[in-house]
């Protein structure tokens, strides 16, 4: 893992701290204009170093992350903070967590197939 190199692509540093599957996907949200550094949107291609803010869209939400180290590799999990700092706004992130809070509150009882507790139920009820 090569750690503190000066500066390197963002699509390779999105996809090594894991905010992006493959690269592939880092390099088409770059440029659907989905990941933006000060405002403006970037080209996969675009270097970034130590201390760069950048901004990541997803869905209605924009998450905002600091670049800590530069790293090549993609990494485990546990070490990604070490890598990449979130700085993502309070607002945005009780915005985030409303949504959530709303969209399971929209699951109606009995839609879909039972669980496995109304299966049961279901098996006791007929075996009564």
């Amino acid at each position: 893992m090569i750690a503190g190199a000066g500066k390197m692509r963002i699509d390779k540093w999105l996809w090594a701290v894991r905010l992006f599957k493959t690269r592939s996907l880092a390099a088409a949200a770059c440029e659907k204009g989905k990941i933006r550094i000060d405002n403006m949107t970037i080209k996969p291609s675009r270097l970034i170093q130590k201390g760069d803010k950048i901004s990541v869209r997803s869905g209605a939400f924009t998450f905002r992350y600091e670049v800590l180290q530069m790293t090549e590799n993609r990494m485990a999990a546990k070490m990604v903070a070490d890598f990449c700092g979130n700085i993502t706004p309070e607002e945005e992130l009780e915005k985030i967590k409303l949504h959530s809070l709303e969209m399971r509150a929209l699951q109606y009882r009995g839609e879909g197939r039972p669980t496995k507790k109304d299966r049961r139920e279901l098996d006791d009820f007929i075996n009564s």
